[in-house]
């Protein structure tokens, strides 16, 4: 017992090392991202047994996996964040045990591939942790599992309990996705290639079939529900959008990119990456990360040791991975869907990860012969990998400061919100959410209780839904209607209000009755076309209990977004007093807008208590600094003008002399 503790010791410590240094210097500055959102508020106010029914259209054995996650850990990030970390530590773990089932004499090759397959670089949504832990992470640590009590079996005296967890882990691995479902192929070449079989090619076939017939039976059961459920079941109305229509040439080339970024590209990538601004400071950072992790690994250069390479064994390493990405890559390639490294797609890459470390693994074996050269080949290469998760973790840690921040200035703007309100954007200024994806804190902030099956929110991006059935058109009293899991939101464009977020800005809501169709007619038009549409009465501006996001997000220091969103919820009650003093309070502190037309409700307010002078000089500052503001001031003076009906020709002359009339 003390020999087999001290056996695994040593790897449980490399790879709680390798992980933490992966995935989790950032972890608790990272959130919740793309459909994390709706899971957690499903949880939330629906509770964990609503994804039985919310996934049995679509993955229906995907359901219990998130039932049993989500009833034992709260809709927290950090707490979905830690699990992630846990799950990507036993994904490699239990890596290294099977494949020191499956290579037991070679215990150097079990770890260098399982090691590669814990950082494996060309996989970037382990941050999407909500999502990805349930749909992909959990059921690829089964079918790995799955194939480690294969071998078990194999070479047991007792086999029968090591077959049944088998083939448990294979049902448990294939049947909640479809990722895995080419995977299956790599148990046949295991077994052929590196498993002890007597007799000739032929009779190693036959011995190898007769060995995988069960497995082959689940495969074929799981093959044949597939082409039901997708084809002629519930899940033939849920829409898939092919990337382009196959061809003979657009599939060579698929293979060819596939093989070429798998192989090769994805572990030198993060290299490319930070080569375009090398002096940042993620950039930096992730070099002196990548030189730490390269240094650390001497201290576990025993494990790296032991036999030496073989010339067959290394192609036969190469040729089992390259079949193995080629059959990951078969589900994804098979919905014509594009494996686009640093997206999201780039998730197709998990089936992918056993058949790529293997190929790095051989290819490595083959080329170098010298053991000192081979090790630190395979030590750099893990620690590029740990690199390029660093380098997506900083990617996801500024999404999520980014929706930190647009989420607190929602709040600030609108503290309430009527039922049955569609919030309208264009774009959001983020990469990581779609608007389906912030439907779901927009209803967490604004409905305390939910009713099934209304959904009370949503939020769109016309650029992308215009057109389309969920928003027809920007016609008064067009009929919004969309399904969201087991909900269904039913609004109107008559009940609309248009906000703007700005790459470098503050939210605000757009009011046709300021003239902001005329302010920002620079924006694309499928934002102005539905700015006449917003309606800012539909803000509840008296509401007992305003909304907060602090269920997940800590309210961030009062700078001049605070300040700029304050004025104007204060600016559409019409108290311009407190307007103007919100202003004074935002400049005193020393802050400033990086969007000059966030100035302009200040001037109007200035203006309509009698401060024309101050309303002129800040008017004369912004122009001064930027000519092209020239659009939102002269707007701004002729709503002025409108409302100041008495000094219209006093205005009249201003806008003159601001080039107005020009």
């Amino acid at each position: 017992m003390q020999i087999l503790r001290a056996k695994l010791s040593r790897p449980i410590v490399l790879f709680s090392f390798i992980t933490l240094l992966g995935y989790g210097l950032l972890l608790p500055f990272t959130g919740f991202y793309w459909d994390d959102w709706p899971f957690a508020w499903i949880t939330k106010f629906l509770g964990p047994s609503e994804f039985i029914q919310a996934f049995m259209p679509f993955r229906p054995f995907l359901g219990p996996i998130f039932y049993a996650t989500t009833s034992l850990i709260p809709p927290i990030p950090l707490y979905w964040q830690t699990f992630a970390l846990i799950i990507r530590f036993l994904i490699g773990f239990s890596a290294w045990w099977t494949f020191s089932q499956i290579f037991p004499t070679r215990p150097r090759i079990a770890l260098t591939i399982a090691l590669l397959i814990t950082v494996f670089p060309g996989y970037s949504q382990h941050w999407v942790a909500y999502t990805h832990i349930n749909q992909e992470l959990i059921p690829f640590l089964f079918y790995t599992l799955s194939f480690g009590f294969t071998f078990k079996a194999l070479r047991a005296a007792r086999p029968l309990p090591y077959f049944i967890l088998a083939i448990l882990l294979q049902i448990c691995g294939i049947f909640p996705t479809e990722y895995f479902f080419g995977l299956e192929g790599m148990r046949v070449l295991l077994i052929l290639f590196f498993h002890k079989l007597d007799g000739n090619f032929i009779l190693r076939v036959r011995s190898t079939l007769k060995i995988w017939l069960p497995y082959l039976l689940i495969w074929i059961l799981n093959a044949l529900w597939l082409i039901y459920y997708y084809k002629f079941g519930p899940y033939n109305s849920y829409e898939v959008s092919a990337a382009k229509d196959v061809t003979n040439a657009n599939l060579l080339l698929e293979i060819a990119d596939t093989l070429w970024k798998v192989c090769f590209y994805i572990w030198g990538q993060v290299l490319v990456l930070i080569s375009s601004n090398i002096f940042s400071p993620t950039s930096l950072l992730t070099l002196v990360l990548i030189f730490l992790t390269f240094i650390s690994l001497f201290f576990f250069m025993h494990l790296f040791d032991g036999e030496t390479s073989h010339r067959n064994f290394a192609i036969s390493l190469i040729f089992v991975g390259l079949i193995g990405i080629l059959l990951g890559r078969l589900p994804s390639l098979a919905a014509e869907l594009p494996f686009r490294l640093q997206s999201s797609y780039d998730r197709f890459s998990i089936s992918m990860m056993i058949g790529g470390s293997f190929f790095t693994v051989g290819l490595i074996e083959l080329l170098f012969q010298n053991s000192k050269i081979r090790t630190f080949s395979l030590m750099a290469l893990v620690a590029l990998g740990v690199g390029q998760q660093f380098f997506n973790a900083n990617i996801f840690r500024r999404d999520w400061e980014q929706q930190r921040k647009i989420y607190w200035e929602l709040s600030w703007r609108i503290p309430a919100l009527k039922p049955n309100t569609v919030l309208l954007t264009n774009q959001m200024p983020i990469d990581y959410e779609t608007d389906l994806s912030f439907t779901a804190p927009v209803n967490w902030l604004y409905a305390s209780k939910i009713t099934p099956p209304s959904l009370p929110y949503a939020l769109l991006y016309t650029e992308k839904r215009l057109g389309g059935p969920t928003l027809p058109s920007l016609d008064l009293d067009t009929g919004i209607s969309f399904a969201y899991r087991t909900l269904n939101f039913n609004g109107s464009t008559s009940q609309a209000v248009v906000i703007y977020m700005p790459a470098n800005g503050c939210l605000r809501v757009l009011d046709p009755s300021r003239g902001d169709a005329e302010i920002y007619a620079n924006l694309p038009d499928s934002l102005t076309n539905a700015i006449p549409l917003s309606d800012p009465s539909l803000i509840i501006t008296d509401s007992t209990k305003s909304a907060s996001p602090r269920f997940l997000l800590d309210e961030p220091k009062h700078t001049w977004c605070y300040y700029f969103t304050k004025a104007e919820l204060a600016f559409q009650v019409g108290d311009l007093e407190k307007v103007i003093a919100l202003e004074k309070q935002a400049t005193s502190s020393g802050y400033a807008p990086e969007d000059l037309n966030e100035w302009l409700i200040f001037i109007e307010a200035q203006a309509l208590t009698g401060e024309m002078d101050t309303a002129q000089k800040l008017s004369k500052k912004i122009l001064d600094g930027d000519v092209k503001m020239r659009r939102g001031v002269c707007a701004t003076w002729k709503q002025i003008q409108t409302r100041m009906q008495k000094d219209a020709s006093m205005i009249a002359t201003i806008r003159s002399t601001m080039g107005c009339n020009q």
